[in-house]
């Protein structure tokens, strides 16, 4: 390019600037660009948000769509897979939950609707210490009731609690539940019924066309129940030491578990009659009207210490027979009541051996005589009840207490013999030989040393007997006496809390009846002694520290026992003082010395127990004499 081709350019160049600087936009005009700039970003922006948001609720809903489409897919495969498990049973799976009622004046039993179990039992006539609230025996969530059913050749296995019943009908005190099946006409009927005035349930489980449902492997099937038992009176350790299942098989008599310990056993023996979970003063028992089978029939005890509310937990298994006919039906009852001796007594099933009355020829005692006086007698107050109790079997013994006092009597006014007797063997100590004259110094007065044991004898068996009865005894169940608000279990007028040791032997509390029998035992036991026939430490060594340390053990059993028991051994013995007293101003010593001196006169054969005290002196002596030559 030459040089004036450049200058021209340069030339044109300039002169496009200025023109375009001079044709330009003012300040103003520069200011309205910017504003209308900014409101086309913001459009922009704004429109670009708007589609953000568009798109994001569009995914928003995808997924929803998709989360619903794999619900339903989920619950369609769960639905086949029930299907598949449950089959002719799956209909029943879904349901409401819902509770039915049936009572009369004693109970009332709530039913469930899944399952068809009683799951809750209240006594109407018994409350908890301190409530005016209906006891209960057991609620729903603390049992459970079920029929283990084998269908389908074994194939699967399904418990009736697993399924919804259906209520057919409730009328009165009855109520029919059914489990149906999605084969027409064939289903499971469970059905309840009270009578007036009683504690039985009667139950019933009907088959009707299950027979092609129900494995035809099975002639049985299980019926599990189980139940913990919670606590219903004021001290659970007393509950705990009385908690247990009891059983009966058909050909043998009632037979229980171990008391606070676990404990199972296998019924293989014979079919069985009926189980029952036992508290302290209530129990729930299941009864075959007929029998359940022993094949796999399992009773239980498990205790729950651990717990401040719950005594322990029982269960068992039993058979009930199934032979696979169109129309079938197990009967059987339920006893959800008290422990009361002859409210169990009239059901005739041995039902009443679940109540300690005592081992052997002592339970005729409570048998015979303490709880007909109990139930005689339940209108007055029961320790007015335990003051007549005593009052009839003092009056019963008072033939034999006269004899023992008189036999004491004649011991004691031999006095003057027997201290011969005994300064006679001070120095030269022979005790087989000084007890050989003893003894025929008694045969010639006409005295029985043992005379006095007998009373105590005849009294021990009321004593066990008592002992066992007394603290499972529900006539005494809060029934309040004096300062005990309950004659069942033991009072307490001072609580003094956690003691090392002292606990483990005595308690925490002070029984008020239980030192009334201590002290008045001490004095009954210094009373007997003075009367005894020898004096000095030389007779049986020991035995006057026994007799006033058996007391103190006495005292620390029963210092946690019930004290309707205490009340009665207290009773016994100021009776016991009241009739020695009235014995001593009535019966002349001078007279009892007489025929004494009397006897003593008279030629005497000497007692079978003298001969051999006297066989047993000379061979001592020949003993000591042999030793004596060898030396």
């Amino acid at each position: 390019m030459d040089r004036n081709s450049i200058i021209g350019l340069s030339l044109i160049a300039v002169i496009l600037g200025v023109g375009l600087y001079l044709s330009g936009p003012d300040e103003k005009q520069q200011a309205r660009n910017k504003v209308i700039r900014d409101s086309l970003e913001r459009v922009e922006k704004k429109k670009r948000a708007e589609e953000v948001v568009k798109i994001a609720k569009a995914k928003r809903i995808d997924d929803s769509v998709a989360k619903v489409q794999n619900v339903i897919l989920n619950d369609s495969a769960k639905t086949v897979a029930l299907n598949g498990k449950y089959r002719d049973f799956a209909p029943a799976l879904n349901g409401a939950a819902e509770s039915y009622k049936i009572e009369n004046e004693n109970l009332i039993a709530y039913v469930s609707n899944k399952g068809a179990q009683i799951e809750k039992v209240e006594l109407k006539n018994y409350h908890r210490p301190g409530s005016k609230e209906n006891l209960v025996l057991f609620e729903k969530d603390s049992t459970r009731f079920a029929l283990q059913l084998f269908a389908y050749n074994d194939v699967q296995q399904y418990f009736t609690d697993e399924f919804y019943f259906k209520k057919i009908n409730q009328s009165g005190n009855s109520l029919e539940m059914r489990l149906e099946t999605a084969k027409p006409g064939s289903y499971i009927d469970f059905v309840y019924s009270i009578n007036p005035g009683d504690y039985m349930v009667k139950s019933e489980i009907r088959f009707t066309n299950m027979q092609n449902i129900l494995t035809p492997n099975e002639n049985q099937m299980q019926l599990q129940w189980r139940m913990l038992f919670p606590s219903q009176e004021e001290h659970i350790v007393k509950e705990r030491d009385a908690a247990t299942v009891y059983y009966k098989q058909d050909i043998n008599s009632p037979d229980k578990l171990g008391v606070r310990k676990d404990d199972e056993k296998t019924l293989t023996e014979a079919d069985i009659k009926w189980v029952c979970f036992r508290q302290q003063f209530f129990n729930s028992t299941i009864i075959a009207d007929k029998v359940f089978a022993k094949a796999g029939s399992v009773v239980k005890m498990g205790q729950r210490p651990q717990s401040d509310k719950i005594v322990g937990a029982a269960s068992c298994e039993l058979g009930i027979p199934y032979e696979h006919g169109a129309s079938e039906k197990f009967q059987y009852r339920f006893y959800f009541g008290p422990n009361h001796y002859n409210t169990l007594k009239k059901y005739d099933l041995d039902l009443e051996e679940i109540i300690p009355t005592g081992w052997s020829i002592f339970s005729y005692i409570n048998k015979w005589i303490v709880i007909p006086l109990f139930n005689g007698l339940s209108g007055l107050n029961m320790g007015i009840v335990i003051l007549i109790l005593t009052i009839i079997v003092k009056l019963l013994l008072l033939p034999i207490a006269y004899k023992t006092y008189m036999s004491s009597a004649r011991m004691r006014l031999l006095k003057p013999e027997m201290d011969t007797i005994n300064a006679k063997y001070e120095k030269n100590a022979d005790p087989m030989k000084k007890q050989q004259e003893q003894m025929a110094l008694y045969g010639k007065a006409g005295v029985s040393p043992f005379s006095g044991c007998i009373p105590l004898l005849l009294q021990f068996p009321l004593l066990i007997a008592l002992f066992a009865f007394v603290p499972a005894a529900i006539e005494l169940r809060q029934q309040g006496f004096l300062w005990a608000s309950d004659l069942s279990t033991y009072d307490s007028i001072w609580t003094f809390g956690e003691v090392a040791v002292i606990n483990t032997i005595y308690g925490d509390h002070i029984s008020l009846f239980a030192m009334l029998m201590f002290a008045s035992t001490i004095i009954y036991t210094y009373m007997n002694s003075s009367l005894m026939p020898q004096q000095g430490s030389t007779q049986m060594p020991g035995m006057k520290f026994m007799m006033y340390f058996m007391p103190v053990i006495f005292l620390a059993v029963m210092n946690s026992y019930a004290a309707g028991l205490s009340w009665y051994y207290f009773l016994a013995n100021m009776f016991t003082f009241s009739q020695n007293w009235i014995m001593k101003k009535i019966v002349s010593d001078s007279k009892i010395r007489a025929e004494l001196e009397s006897n003593m006169k008279k030629p005497k054969k000497a007692s079978g127990f003298a001969k051999r005290l006297e066989e047993m002196a000379k061979q001592r002596q020949q003993q000591a004499n042999n030793n004596k030559r060898i030396r």
